[in-house]
């Protein structure tokens, strides 16, 4: 059994998980509905696109996809630091999930340079 810890695919699994969970439970404005919504999305997809990125038969394609999971996390990371200036959500609601968001960031970085 793998620790997972470090395990990059649960962890982009349970990033989006939790992101779902604080959403579900919260009543939102329109700007808080608009954001939490792209912010699902674009959590969701760079773990969705984790998964291509396990499937891909060459380096060339598993960086392009890995960028697409990188573009995707530093989206999610705007919109959190976003809705923490427009007081959305108070900055210790969010630290775990930035904390989290940053950590993931870095990985991918690493795993495109490993490769290329």
């Amino acid at each position: 059994m793998s620790d997972r810890k470090f395990d990059l695919t649960e962890r982009l699994e349970d990033f989006a998980a939790t992101i779902i969970i604080l959403y579900d439970k919260k009543p939102l404005s329109y700007a808080g509905d608009y954001l939490a919504k792209q912010l699902i999305r674009s959590s969701c997809s760079s773990a969705l696109n984790y998964g291509e990125v396990l499937g891909a038969g060459t380096d060339r394609d598993k960086i392009n996809k890995l960028r697409i999971c990188l573009k995707e996390l530093r989206e999610s990371l705007r919109n959190l630091n976003i809705q923490t200036k427009a007081r959305l959500f108070s900055e210790e609601d969010l630290k775990g999930l930035k904390d989290e968001n940053d950590q993931l960031i870095r990985i991918i970085v690493t795993r495109i340079k490993n490769i290329g």
